[in-house]
């Protein structure tokens, strides 16, 4: 027997709670008198870690295990030795499952031993947890590769035997890893075709999707002996979206074709943990020049500005201030400065296509990039950071970055540091994170934010007008160079019910100093910007301002950018809807920083790739921070597209547009996690296959339709989202997972989960209000209904109505077996041939309804909507239209949209050029007007007279059609 080394310094507080660990040992487990011998050494590691303990009271045997020297610990090859040796027996996954946690569980608390006594440096540490890591991959993926072979045969190539690549992400490509974290991973095989040799021969594809998911599940699945590692997948190529494992081809096409600049950042650390003399090279060709430039690529400066600007944005808006990791002079800062210069070099420079930050580090002083001092500076910061962060996970093997904020810990925190307190800690970490943010903004050239250019002769009245007791004339007097009298006192009026708002608050004296600076400025630009609209503009941002008063960062971010405080002046005073969006979320404050990006919304093209971005800082265990991302991304989308709508960039098909295009990509998202949270429970449905189709997570027999706005592309402000579900699985067969259910229910709880994530209110409200009562049978029938049931009851069943509403509708996602599928059934409905009396009754019957129920009864307002010659006359002429004429015409079910429609039926000359030009214009200007009504908040638009004349067309041409 061997003694644990021994930690000094450990306080009576930290002794108690070893000695509690102690007790819980010898109660649950037969005494061991050498326990007795080295109590002392193991309350002391049992005082400074709770997993440590925990393990050793689960699993005893690991207390004579670790009271070998640590000089004996395995080195990288032994790790791998050691779990082939522990693998030889395992005869089924469970047992499998079984012995990856141990292992890890055994060498994970070896390690936290000679870490917390410090008997290893930070980087043998770092080495050590990732050498585990991959060693546990990978002897994984040998086993189960071994189980599947059996069954399949083996995929072979041109080159012989093919193998499932693994490409370790992040840290673990850098072998670096922090103690508890996610690993990020990507998987990839050389080329397609059938196995050989096995029982039953199957697609590469497929084969090799099978192992990963059989993969992932032997890591992530938490079992009663725990978890081995959290995995994320969500950097490979598109993502959630994409398929489990590509082949080089397809991979090769992705990168080359759509890999985007930060997906060359996080690739600068990618490396295949399972190497090969055979295929490997290929990967590193295919790689290699997506990553590196052969010229110096500074345009990787600018990418980094935008990543930190995003991680800042992040900081702030779940007040991470104390994360060592994100924040300002964190490790994330330190990783960005060494792999910028790695993407603008490592062209040239191939030495520094190396994934290790610390050796690239080296290297940068040898090339004279990094002066010495400096470098190695950065180096022993980066160093500490990563030690400090080491020992917040071993407390208790959490995946933290957040400094603690109870005594405990910080006790832990500065015993294992050797330092005196926690005031010491706090001067070494401010010294640390120095060094790095000095360094980081040396190399970004990141200018700071520059302020309001102050006119002193314009503010100085201001500021006695807000910080001075004056009475109302002198108010007025001081506002009288920029407003008249009767401009003046609501102005005068409004700002003083908002000082004396603020004297009944709490809000500090920090926030007060701030705000004593900010209001000046406000008025001022107010004041310069609408003098006409002054009050209004002014009680706007108040009300913004009441919002955030109490959150300093919020009002520091305004104080400090002249961009952002004029900014959001420009938009509240240009709508009352944006400025109800920011008061309720003060999160899209950090959308201001960047006035020309704000009018320049995402490219329609690039919604999925933006949301799968924001996803990925996002942790994907955590369902509340997802759906609260989802929720945040929609918000900062909708307000660029509401900035660009406000100035006129965007027309109104085009705001429409992106509103459709924004929803579809939240849509995709949404089933994607509800897909994901289902299949962990239940397993996988039985759907039938297409092997033509990739092995990705939308083509598994379920679809979402689209109606109304949504499928005619015609989203609004505020428009709800009319949805119909569909599947085509064989009802009674079951699921695979460990909890089986008929696959029918299975789509059906998968139905209710997506409307979960729709409608649930967090801090950031729900994602949409989604209708799904055109499904059929409406209220009454199923969620989700397979696609012959559907097919059978718009044949049988549905009314003229609900066909109507089928030339709106179109696949929104899911698999392309269903779209196709759907797409016939909605072509035959459509296209069936009518008696046209019968129709127009039924057609004309329906609108007078609505006309009844739901049009306005004012005489001096217009619904735009549902009164007399407005949008609804509209839509009905041309369902009419459609369902009439399709059996002659088939073109007019090609589009769900109404303007494509009606130009269809100009080109079939089902109508003339002049009645379609006059609804296509009638059209889009009451929806441009409407889009206009809901950032005014205006329900109605007044009829003065200027929608006279379309009005009186299309009741015109309505008359004509259904004249009897």
């Amino acid at each position: 027997m061997h003694t644990f080394p021994v930690t000094e310094n450990v306080s009576p507080e930290l002794l108690a709670i070893g000695e509690r660990h102690w007790q819980a040992l010898t109660e649950h487990h037969s005494f061991n008198p050498q326990w007795q011998v080295h109590k002392a050494q193991i309350c002391q590691v049992f005082a400074l870690s709770d997993f440590v303990a925990r393990q050793c009271i689960q699993h005893p045997q690991f207390i004579d295990e670790l009271l070998t020297p640590f000089s004996q610990q395995p080195s990288e090859p032994d790790y791998t030795e050691l779990l082939k040796s522990a693998l030889s027996d395992v005869t089924d996954e469970d047992q499998l499952h079984k012995t990856l946690r141990l292992f890890r569980h055994l060498h994970m608390a070896r390690i936290t031993l000679a870490d917390v006594t410090n008997t290893q440096t930070i980087e043998d540490s770092l080495y050590r947890v990732s050498a585990l890591s991959q060693a546990l991959i990978v002897q994984a993926s040998l086993w189960l590769r071994t189980q599947l072979s059996a069954r399949f045969g083996l995929p072979m190539g041109e080159l012989g035997e093919q193998h499932m690549y693994i490409i370790g992400m992040g840290k673990l490509g850098g072998r670096e890893l922090n103690f508890s974290s996610d690993i990020d991973l990507i998987f990839t095989y050389p080329e397609q075709g059938m196995t050989q040799g096995g029982r039953k021969s199957i697609e590469h594809q497929q084969f090799f999707t099978k192992l990963a998911q059989k993969l992932i599940t032997a890591l992530h699945q938490i079992t009663v002996d725990g978890q081995v590692y959290r995995v994320d997948m969500r950097l490979r190529p598109f993502g959630e979206s994409g398929p489990l494992v590509m082949h080089f081809a397809a991979m090769e096409d992705y990168y080359q074709e759509q890999g985007r600049e930060w997906e060359r950042y996080a690739m600068v650390k990618g490396r295949v943990l399972n190497p090969d003399d055979t295929y490997y090279p290929e990967i590193a060709d295919i790689l290699r020049p997506f990553i590196y430039r052969r010229y110096l690529d500074y345009s990787a400066l600018d990418s980094l500005r935008k990543m930190k600007a995003m991680i800042k944005k992040e900081v702030r808006r779940r007040q991470l201030s104390n994360n060592i990791k994100l924040g300002q002079g964190g490790i994330r800062e330190a990783e960005f400065i060494v792999q910028s210069l790695q993407l603008i070099r490592g062209g040239r420079e191939p030495a520094l296509q190396e994934q290790g930050l610390l050796h690239n580090l080296q290297l940068l002083i040898d090339m004279e990039i990094l002066p010495s001092k400096d470098a190695t500076a950065l180096k022993q910061s980066y160093l500490w950071l990563r030690k400090v962060e080491h020992c917040l996970q071993q407390f208790d093997d959490k995946q933290t970055q957040v400094l603690p904020d109870n005594d405990i810990d910080k006790r832990r925190l500065c015993t294992i540091l050797g330092l005196k307190d926690y005031q010491e800690f706090s001067a070494q970490l401010a010294e640390h994170t120095g060094v790095i943010h000095e360094q980081f903004l040396l190399l970004i050239g990141e200018e700071a934010a520059p302020e309001l250019d102050k006119d002193d002769d314009a503010l100085s009245p201001l500021e006695d007008l807000w910080l001075l007791p004056l009475s109302t004339e002198e108010r007025e007097e001081l506002l009288g160079q920029w407003l008249n009298q009767e401009q003046a006192q609501p102005f005068s009026h409004a700002l003083g019910e908002f000082a004396d708002s603020l004297s009944a608050s709490r809000i500090g004296q920090r926030g007060e100093n701030i705000l004593n600076k900010l209001i000046p400025q406000l008025l001022l630009i107010i004041l310069q910007q609408s003098p006409d609209t002054a009050s209004q503009s002014l009680n706007r941002c108040l009300q913004v301002f009441r919002a955030i008063y109490g959150r300093t960062a919020y009002l520091d971010l305004l104080f400090e950018n002249q961009g952002a405080l004029k900014q959001l002046v420009s938009l509240c005073s240009s709508s009352p809807w944006v400025t109800d969006q920011i008061s309720r979320f003060p999160l899209l404050l950090d959308e201001l920083l960047n006035p020309a990006q704000l009018v320049n919304p995402t490219e329609l093209t690039e919604y999925d790739a933006e949301l799968r971005l924001a996803m990925l800082r996002v942790d994907e265990t955590d369902l509340e921070q997802q759906m609260e991302a989802l929720r945040q991304f929609k918000l900062c989308q909708q307000l660029k597209i509401a900035a660009a709508d406000t100035t006129g960039v965007l027309p109104v098909m085009k705001v429409s547009d992106h509103l459709t295009f924004l929803a579809q990509s939240i849509i995709r998202q949404v089933v994607n996690l509800a897909w994901q949270q289902m299949t962990e429970k239940y397993g996988e449905p039985d759907y039938p296959q297409d092997p033509t189709e990739q092995h990705d997570m939308l083509s598994r027999g379920f679809a979402v339709i689209g109606y109304g706005k949504l499928g005619g592309y015609e989203l609004g402000y505020g428009s709800d989202l009319d949805l119909v579900f569909l599947h085509n699985c064989t009802s009674r067969a079951a699921t695979n997972g460990p909890k089986s259910i008929e696959s029918g229910l299975f789509y059906l709880k998968l139905a209710q989960r997506i409307l979960h994530l729709f409608n649930t209110k967090t801090a950031s409200g729900n994602l949409y209000e989604v209708d799904m009562r055109l499904r059929p049978s409406g209220s009454a029938g199923l969620l989700v209904c397979h696609i012959d049931g559907f097919s059978e009851y718009q044949t049988q069943t549905a009314w003229t109505w609900e066909h109507q509403a089928l030339t709106r509708a179109r696949f929104i996602v899911g698999s392309p077996n269903l779209a196709q599928a759907f797409s016939v059934v909605r072509h035959q409905i459509l296209a069936q041939k009518r008696d046209l009396k019968p129709l127009q009754e039924s057609v004309t019957q329906m609108r007078e309804k609505m006309r009844k129920h739901l049009g306005s009864s004012s005489k001096t307002g217009f619904d735009l909507k549902q009164d007399s010659g407005g949008i609804a006359d509209i839509e009905f002429i041309v369902q009419y239209y459609v369902l009439a004429y399709a059996w002659e015409f088939p073109a007019l079910t090609k589009w769900p949209d109404n303007v494509r429609i009606l130009h269809q039926l100009k080109a079939s000359e089902l109508l003339s050029s002049q009645d379609t030009e006059l609804l296509a214009e009638a059209y889009l200007t009451y929806r441009n007007t409407n889009h206009r009504l809901v950032l005014q908040q205006v329900e109605q638009a007044p009829d003065g007279g200027e929608f006279s004349a379309l009005r009186e067309g299309v009741v015109r041409i309505w008359q004509q059609i259904f004249a009897e």
